[in-house]
């Protein structure tokens, strides 16, 4: 895989990753849908996989030190895709099996040790549960999903391509 093909991806990955937060940022300010705890998880991880791919972009280094940039973005991937799969099951259960709802983040992280509010974030909580926009048929958590699977993918082809073409 030739360094101009590698920056164009990183590049376009960069790009997929400031739409994804901006379509965020739309939805809380403008249609006024508040993030729930791991909603706010998610973009985080969107966010680092984004700057990732900015500073893979821009450095475009040889392909043995791309792995430097690929790793991270597969790993942020596979958290990412976990952390959102977690919450498209959660948005699926039954009623009576929802979660109960919980302190607010910033509440949780002047009062709790941080693992602690690790782990209450990623347990989710009621308000994580709640459905309030489809776009063919998958919610905010799913099509999160689908983009950290493809991130993943895209992170994983140019990790193993240059082993073919190198």
């Amino acid at each position: 895989m030739t360094r101009k093909l590698s920056r164009t991806l990183y590049s376009l990955g960069f790009l997929a990753c400031a739409a994804l937060i901006g379509v965020a940022l739309y939805f809380e300010h403008i249609e006024a849908l508040e993030p729930c705890p791991l909603c706010i998880v998610q973009r985080v991880i969107v966010i680092l996989i984004g700057i990732m791919c900015l500073i893979a972009a821009v450095h475009n280094p040889r392909s043995a030190w791309r792995r430097l940039y690929e790793l991270p973005i597969i790993l942020f991937s596979m958290a990412g895709a976990t952390v959102a799969a977690r919450h498209v099951w959660i948005q699926n259960l039954p009623a009576d099996q929802i979660p109960e709802c919980g302190p607010g983040l910033e509440f949780m992280l002047k009062r709790f040790p941080l693992h602690t509010v690790i782990e209450k974030v990623l347990s989710g909580s009621g308000e994580c549960a709640e459905v309030v926009w489809t776009w063919l048929g998958l919610s905010i958590p799913g099509w999160t999903l689908v983009f950290f699977i493809g991130f993943a993918i895209t992170g994983f082809t140019l990790l193993f391509s240059r082993r073919r073409f190198h």
